[in-house]
């Protein structure tokens, strides 16, 4: 399993708006491309200031492969749309994760 996380920062001015968008209409269009089985979202703690909230995004693949169509087929137009949307009110960074597997929780 390889999980697709975003982090963003999200203009307080237009926080309340973006996490209804998220929720209604851009996280459910990212998985109605068929490549992610689940998303979670979450707010991070203790890295907001007075102008910005800190969002992090996971969507679950069951294989790179599957990743690596979503990138090739999907992102750059959701993405763009989300930025014809709001602008430089925003800033995400994207990273790629793989799931470790343990077996001995002494290694760690």
């Amino acid at each position: 399993m390889v999980v697709y996380n975003i982090s963003v920062k999200v203009d307080n001015a237009i926080g309340q708006d973006w996490l209804i968008w998220q929720q209604k209409e851009h996280i459910p269009e990212n998985l109605a491309t068929g490549l992610f089985r689940d998303c979670r979202m979450f707010r991070l703690l203790g890295h907001d200031d007075e102008d910005s909230s800190t969002y992090v995004i996971q969507y679950s693949a069951n294989s790179r492969q599957q990743y690596d169509e979503y990138i090739l087929m999907h992102a750059e137009s959701l993405q763009q749309k989300e930025f014809k949307k709001w602008g430089n009110l925003f800033i995400a960074f994207r990273s790629l994760m793989q799931k470790v597997n343990y077996t001995d929780r002494k290694q760690y």
